[in-house]
């Protein structure tokens, strides 16, 4: 990956964006679009839309969402403590003692996300997993009205730690899941646009809400009512101790991109996913989906008529976690592989069935 795409996506890591409260993120994804796409806009869900060639007569749709789970200010204590609820699926094992930004109006603050030392803690108490509920913001402030004259509720609050190299092209960061997707849309569109006999009309979109219900992609999908679809998301990996590779497929960093097959997606699209990725020497691995895959293609497939659709995924381990790890090989290779299936595709007729 070179150095200015490695920046953009570090930008992109770095901003909150928990499911309803992307603006930051996008307004981040939209400046990088507008260096090359001939339509940038927004809409009324927050969804943020790059296209090029916008009077093409094949449309294709690339979306990965830009939200992230997180958490919501519910209440504040007599003490100042801030309460909070879970945005999307945040799992409480590995939540409690993390530091935390906390996003308001003024800006962020820093906070900590407390719970009983073990000392404290009963015999039951330290067999069981701290619910959510049970658990604080703690910003430092000595009482309620303090703490109200820095943040309202309905506050939002993320894990702070940022996008930092483990090794090679290892990374890790909070929030992959899915601003890699994002990104590789966006990134694809970049290749696309550079292409000198390309006609095909193409908008990649940056969705909202996936967490809570693949929303964004309900509403764009609509919007740009196109006849072939591709949705960029993330996916577990097996290389890691306790997984059931039989179970879960055998999938590991560095594998490139991950190719759905099942009824969520099209089995021509699949096909030509497949062909592009051997032709071109773009590494990828099939992975079996036997049911609607609750990602951003469920939505995409269903919009108004139906939707030609396939899901690209890049290998992520941890996922849902502070700690997420991907390799931006896999990244790039996913990005190349749309440029490239895309760059392909002659008529829409071709993926009717």
């Amino acid at each position: 990956m070179n150095k200015e795409s490695k920046q953009f996506l570090g930008k992109l890591l770095k901003e909150s964006s928990p499911s309803g409260y992307e603006n930051s993120a996008a307004t981040i994804w939209r400046a990088e679009a507008k260096k090359f796409s001939d339509e940038v806009k927004g809409d009324y869900h927050g969804n943020s839309y790059a296209t090029i060639n916008p009077k093409g007569k094949v449309s294709v749709y690339m979306s990965g969402h830009i939200d992230e789970i997180g958490f919501m200010i519910k209440s504040i204590t007599e003490k100042g403590f801030l309460k909070i609820a879970p945005i999307g699926g945040v799992d409480p094992h590995v939540v409690a003692g993390q530091r935390v930004n906390v996003y308001t109006k003024k800006g962020s603050i820093l906070g900590v996300l407390g719970r009983k030392a073990i000392h404290l803690l009963t015999p039951d108490e330290r067999k069981k997993v701290t619910d959510i509920k049970d658990m604080w913001i703690d910003i430092g402030v000595k009482d309620k009205k303090e703490a109200e004259k820095l943040v309202e509720i309905g506050d939002t609050a993320t894990i702070a730690v940022g996008f930092e190299k483990l090794r090679k092209s290892i990374y890790v960061a909070r929030g992959f899941d899915d601003r890699a997707g994002s990104f590789v849309v966006l990134e694809a569109l970049r290749m696309l646009s550079e292409e000198m006999n390309f006609s095909h009309k193409v908008t990649s979109v940056a969705t909202v809400q996936e967490e809570i219900g693949v929303r964004g992609a309900i509403t764009s999908s609509f919007n740009v009512n196109p006849q072939i679809g591709f949705a960029v998301d993330v996916t577990h990996t097996s290389d890691m101790p306790g997984i059931d590779k039989d179970l879960f497929g055998d999938i590991k960093l560095g594998d490139g991109a991950i190719i759905a097959r099942g009824p969520n997606i099209n089995p021509r699209l699949f096909e030509l996913l497949v062909k592009t990725a051997e032709e071109n020497k773009i590494p990828y691995k099939v992975i079996a989906e036997s049911r609607g895959t609750g990602t951003d293609a469920n939505a995409i497939q269903l919009a108004r008529g139906g939707v030609a659709t396939a899901l690209v995924s890049i290998p992520n381990r941890y996922m849902h976690t502070p700690v997420e790890v991907v390799s931006l090989d896999d990244v790039e290779n996913c990005a190349k592989l749309l440029a490239k299936t895309i760059a392909a595709i002659n008529s829409a007729e071709d993926f009717i069935i």
